[in-house]
C-alpha cells in the first residue's frame, strides 16, 4: 500500500504541468460577446417632447384651477364676512330692542325714586341708594337688581343658630357690598333665636314652623327671587323652593294690592325695614329712621305700604324694625339706628358685587 501511494504521488507530479497547460489553453480560447442595444435617437426625442408638452399643459391647467379656486374662496370669504356683519347687526339690534321694555320700565320706577346718592354696578348686581321721606318720616331706599343667584345670601349671627352679630359685622365678615337686617327674634337660653320659620341654604333651621297670628315668611328661592307669605305646612313652602328666608309681621302688599294691617301693628310709629319686589324682580328695600321705639317716631306701616305701592312694588314684607333696622352700603352704616348703635341680630340679608 505504501508503494502504491508513492507511485501515485510521482505520477501526479509528473502530469501536473500538462494539466495546467491544458487549462490555460482552454481559458484563452473562450470569447465573451456583449451586445448593447441603443434606442433610436429620433424616436426618443419625439417621446420626450410629447411627455414634456403633456406635463406643461397639465401644470397650466392646474394653475388656472388654483387661481379660480382662490378667487372663489376670496368671494365666499367676503360674502361670509358680509353675512356675519349683517347677522351681528341684526342680533345687536334685536338685543337692543328686546332690552327697551326693560330699560323703559326701569327708568319709570327709578324716576319715582329720584337721583341716587350712591350706586354699585357689577357683573353680579346693580345697587342704587336713594333718600326717601315725607313730612312725618325720613329714611333710605336701596334698589337692587340681582344678576346672579350668588349675589345675595342670608347669614346667621356668627354662622350659628342662636348667635348674633351686627349687620356691619356680617357684611365685613363676608365682604358684602350691602346688607340689611332680616327677621325677628326671641331671646332665651343664653341666645337670640330667629322667630318662626328660618331657611339657610335650602335647609330649615330649627325646623318648619306653621304661620301663626300675623307672622309671615319672607325670603328668596334658588333663583334669588323674592318669595313669601303665610305657610301652614312645610309642603306649601317647599313648593316655592326656598333657599333663604326669615319671618316677621306683617305682609303689606300682594300683587300690588294692599293687605289689611293688623290693628295691633297699625297705630304705632317706629323705625322700619321693608323689602319688596318689582314686576321685573328687582328689589326695593326701605329703611326708615326713628329716635326710639316708643311709638312716636318713624313711620306707620300704612305709610310704608302706601309708599311701596306708589313706587310700583308688587309684593312687600316687613322685616324686623325698631332698633334692629340696619342698612349697610359700601362699608358704612347708612341709617341712624334708634339704639344709637347697631344691634346684635341673629339674621341678615347680604348682597355681593
Amino acid at each position: 500500500m505504501t508503494q502504491v501511494k508513492r507511485i501515485n504521488r510521482i505520477f501526479m507530479m509528473a502530469v501536473a504541468p500538462f494539466i495546467g497547460m491544458m487549462i490555460f489553453i482552454l481559458i484563452s480560447s473562450l470569447q465573451v460577446s456583449i451586445q448593447l442595444t441603443m434606442p433610436d435617437n429620433t424616436s426618443f426625442t419625439q417621446d420626450w417632447n410629447e411627455s414634456q408638452k403633456q406635463i406643461t399643459q397639465g401644470l397650466t391647467k392646474a394653475q388656472h384651477t388654483a387661481e379660480y379656486t382662490m378667487e372663489t374662496v376670496g368671494r365666499v370669504s367676503k360674502l361670509y364676512q358680509k353675512t356675519t356683519n349683517t347677522m351681528n347687526s341684526i342680533v345687536n339690534t334685536a338685543s337692543a330692542q328686546a332690552k327697551r321694555p326693560e330699560q323703559i320700565y326701569n327708568r319709570r320706577i327709578t324716576a319715582k325714586l329720584g337721583t341716587p346718592m350712591d350706586q354699585v354696578n357689577s357683573d353680579k348686581l346693580t345697587a342704587e341708594l336713594y333718600r326717601i321721606g315725607s313730612t312725618s318720616y325720613n329714611g333710605y331706599a336701596m334698589k337692587v337688581k340681582l344678576k346672579s343667584p350668588d349675589a345675595m345670601k342670608m347669614t346667621l349671627g356668627n354662622d350659628k343658630f342662636g348667635g348674633t352679630e351686627t349687620t356691619m359685622q356680617a357684611a365685613q365678615r363676608y365682604s358684602a357690598i350691602a346688607g340689611v337686617n332680616a327677621g325677628g327674634y326671641a331671646d332665651g337660653g343664653g341666645g337670640r333665636y330667629p322667630l318662626g320659620t328660618t331657611v339657610m341654604n335650602g335647609k330649615y333651621v330649627g325646623g318648619f314652623h306653621p304661620s301663626f297670628k300675623d307672622l309671615t315668611f319672607v325670603g328668596f328661592n334658588k333663583e334669588a327671587k323674592l318669595i313669601g307669605g303665610k305657610f301652614y305646612s312645610q309642603y306649601q313652602l317647599d313648593k316655592m323652593d326656598p333657599h333663604f328666608g326669615a319671618s316677621f309681621v306683617p305682609q303689606l302688599l300682594h300683587n300690588g294690592v294692599s293687605l289689611k294691617i293688623p290693628e295691633k301693628w297699625a297705630s304705632s310709629r317706629a323705625p322700619r325695614t321693608v323689602i319688596g319686589n318689582y314686576k321685573d324682580d328687582q328689589l326695593l328695600i326701605m329703611v326708615v329712621d326713628g329716635y326710639d321705639e316708643k311709638g312716636k317716631s318713624g313711620a306707620l306701616l300704612s305709610e310704608m305700604q302706601k309708599k311701596m305701592q306708589n313706587l310700583g312694588v308688587q309684593d312687600a314684607y316687613t322685616l324686623d324694625g325698631g332698633g334692629s333696622s340696619s342698612l349697610i352700603f359700601k362699608g358704612r352704616v347708612v341709617n341712624n339706628p334708634s339704639d344709637g348703635h347697631l344691634r346684635q341680630l341673629p339674621t341678615h340679608f347680604l348682597f355681593f358685587k
